[in-house]
């Protein structure tokens, strides 16, 4: 008997005990984080039929959600069994990348307006994943320091990633208008402080530096695990390139080499030298 072909390789989705496609599932429109982007999501690598740093993700997770006095997101434990079914689905159990979104909101709203429930005991989370097929990013990128957009550095939405991702569409469509890739964020103290969905890491004078998560931003996975392997070290950056900087934008997707920056060529690293120094992370 022949084997069977593998699966094709397609979104798939979960909310409230069902799968489907994306465009097939919905969130009522009662929900917080849809009225009010009240909520939370991780966006975690699925390589080789598995989550990449996934305890992270979900520490991130929880603490995001208690500094918001969130209801606590569903375990690991959990998770996992959905998770696997969803890499199943998504034809990613044996071959190719995919992102895995997770995500929790503080459910329906039973009144009109912000105010939290008083009573703690009728709230009603909400979670639900999505799983996408997608090629991790290496390709070198051109960006600009926004003139328009800041990172609250005391703000304590800056240290969660929360649905509410306005700054960093406005900021991606400024960089565009520019003819750019990507925009730098600087933070409200003035120092610079990140991309629009990654974090910053620059080579300087033989080490890689990032700014502090005291600037606004936000305490990216990837960016722990290369302070945490002692790879890079925190440090306040301004936004004056010196001439042998190397710069890198880097998350869970990816890690990109910025080649210019306002118009100024920067000496940067390869694709594969980028990739090679991501995959250490993992």
């Amino acid at each position: 008997m022949s084997p069977s072909p593998p699966q094709q390789q397609s979104p798939i989705a979960w909310i409230d005990g069902r799968w489907g496609r994306p465009a097939e599932l919905s969130v009522p429109l009662t929900d917080r984080g849809l009225q009010l982007a009240d909520g939370l999501f991780e966006t975690v690598l699925v390589e080789a039929g598995r989550p990449q740093r996934l305890d992270e993700h979900l520490q991130r997770w929880r603490q995001g959600a208690a500094l918001l006095a969130m209801a606590e997101p569903p375990d690991q434990a959990w998770l996992t069994p959905l998770i696997e079914e969803a890499i199943a689905r998504a034809g990613l159990a044996h071959s190719g990348s995919g992102a895995l979104r997770l995500a929790w909101t503080r459910g329906d709203n039973h009144s009109r307006g912000i105010e939290l429930p008083a009573d703690s005991s009728t709230a009603s989370p909400r979670f639900w994943l999505q799983l996408t097929a997608i090629t991790p990013a290496f390709a070198p990128c051109t960006a600009i320091v926004s003139r328009h957009e800041r990172r609250n550095a005391d703000s304590r939405l800056s240290r969660c990633k929360t649905l509410a991702y306005a700054q960093a569409i406005q900021a991606r469509h400024e960089a565009r208008q520019a003819g750019v890739d990507e925009a730098l964020l600087l933070s409200t103290d003035g120092s610079l402080c990140c991309g629009s969905t990654a974090n910053l890491l620059v080579h300087r004078q033989g080490r890689w530096l990032t700014p502090a998560v005291a600037s606004g931003c936000l305490a990216g996975v990837m960016r722990g695990r290369a302070l945490e392997l002692g790879l890079a070290a925190e440090a306040r950056l301004e936004a004056d390139p010196q001439p042998e900087d190397r710069w890198l934008l880097i998350n869970s997707l990816g890690c990109r080499p910025l080649k210019a920056l306002n118009g100024d060529a920067q000496p940067h690293l390869s694709a594969s030298e980028a990739e090679a120094f991501w995959r250490r992370l993992l």
